[in-house]
């Protein structure tokens, strides 16, 4: 069973590479974040032509998940355990389904802009609504992952230059405290190879030339349980699909599970 996760930054805008990308990668699931359209927007026809089914959740603005799987698609859930508000809203940013015995969340964890912004205030109480989602999940006895964009480095060694991040968020150790306290319910890194140099960045800037100069940082990640961990046989980041014009800041990531 092959089960992905990419942050693709527009469904709409990236939609021929994502098509593209689910003929020739072929995942059993796919996790996205960041649709940027309403869930009656997002093209299920056109995923449909190939097979898949759509679970999507999108208000139409920056955020937006879905689970797009060709091994069934149950038990769908919209939003968090206690999930936070932001503006008194309640932001599109995590989905849940049972796909082919396997549970999955695709999770879009807020940004939180600056450290002394209010977005990262929310950050930190999404974080605690995610861990308790994750706890109320793990009481069942069936291989279970929470996939997705984190905007955190879990390290050091997950950004191209600590230095450069100073002050900044997604290397705080408020929020590394956070996913910490995720992994502790029962969950574990599984840790994708890199198919360039020798860090798994998932994620590069647009500016700079960020992404030829491999100035990168790895914030989307797959979080899995024993009986999800222990049966990864592989697991990768598709550096590829982020190359060429039009493509998504971010790669997929891609974990293969022995049947």
């Amino acid at each position: 069973m092959r089960i992905a996760t990419w942050n693709v930054n527009s469904v709409g805008a990236r939609l021929p590479r994502l098509l593209s990308w689910l003929s020739s990668a072929k995942p059993d699931v796919l996790c996205l974040q960041e649709l940027k359209c309403t869930t009656e927007a997002f093209p299920h026809n056109e995923v449909g032509e190939l097979g898949y089914e759509v679970a999507a959740y999108g208000l139409g603005r920056w955020n937006g998940v879905a689970i797009l799987s060709r091994a069934g698609i149950d038990e769908v859930t919209r939003g968090l355990v206690g999930e936070p508000t932001y503006d008194d809203t309640a932001e599109p940013r995590a989905i849940g389904a049972t796909c082919g015995g396997v549970r999955v969340w695709s999770v879009y964890v807020p940004n939180g802009r600056e450290p002394e912004h209010a977005h990262y205030g929310y950050k930190l109480r999404w974080l605690d609504a995610l861990r308790a989602t994750a706890e109320a999940e793990l009481a069942a006895d069936r291989p279970f992952a929470v996939l997705g964009d984190f905007n955190i480095a879990p390290t050091d060694e997950d950004v191209w230059d600590i230095s450069a991040f100073e002050n900044s968020t997604h290397v705080t150790e408020p929020e590394r405290k956070a996913l910490a306290m995720l992994r502790e319910t029962g969950l574990s890194d599984v840790l994708p190879r890199a198919l360039k140099y020798d860090r798994p960045y998932t994620y590069w800037d647009y500016r700079q030339l960020a992404f030829p100069k491999n100035r990168g940082m790895r914030i989307d990640l797959v979080y899995g349980n024993p009986s999800f961990a222990s049966a990864v046989e592989d697991a990768y980041v598709d550096r590829e699909e982020r190359k060429g014009k039009g493509g998504s800041d971010h790669a997929p990531v891609v974990v293969d599970l022995t049947p």
